[in-house]
């Protein structure tokens, strides 16, 4: 009986380190806006105002806008889970600040980066080991800063709490979708309506 109770222990504690981080988790977070804007539904057109790189099949024609925190574990886990998508997939990664300062840092270093997606792959792969991550300068130009700072702005105006969060169209229903929380790559698969390589 006690194995049993300490196997459902040990998968509920798994399942909740898979979901997502969030601003209240971190006691060094960096606070959203004061005056955040109205809360609205996760839109194709609000999301695609936001600054990030692309990653995957590059003529895509449906966009997939992942908001993620660089100093968040679940974040790293959704971006490798994303990676065998990515031959059919175009999927924009939107560095935001909600963690602590490097999310700051390290999103501006993955935007100003030649090849963004090698520096994300070389970056989570950092970060997963915990490693910290790829080093950045603590100094970003205004214009990155800023950038970030719209990222998240944008993000929370759609409510969400937490990274990663993903806005997009499922393929098959043509519906957009939000979720926010890491997945495995069948289910990233399932939410964005493509088929699983």
């Amino acid at each position: 009986m006690n194995r049993r109770l300490l196997l459902v222990s040990s998968a509920l504690m798994l399942s909740a380190a898979l979901v997502g981080c969030n601003s209240k988790e971190s006691a060094t977070a960096i606070s959203a806006p004061k005056a955040a804007p109205a809360k609205q539904a996760p839109s194709l057109e609000a999301a695609a105002q936001a600054r990030g790189f692309t990653a995957g099949a590059m003529m895509a024609a449906n966009p997939v806008y992942v908001f993620f925190d660089p100093q968040c574990p679940h974040c790293g886990h959704l971006w490798n889970a994303s990676l065998p998508l990515q031959k059919s997939v175009k999927f924009i990664w939107i560095p935001v600040a909600l963690i602590n300062a490097s999310s700051l840092a390290q999103g501006g270093a993955l935007l100003a980066a030649v090849n963004p997606a090698d520096a994300m792959t070389e970056h989570e792969t950092s970060l997963l080991a915990g490693k910290g991550g790829i080093s950045a300068s603590s100094s970003l130009s205004p214009e990155l800063e800023q950038a970030i700072k719209k990222n998240t702005e944008i993000m929370t105006s759609f409510g969400a709490e937490g990274v990663p969060f993903v806005v997009a169209k499922n393929l098959r229903t043509g519906q957009v979708i939000s979720r926010d929380g890491s997945m495995s790559t069948a289910a990233l698969a399932d939410l964005l309506g493509v088929s699983q390589p």
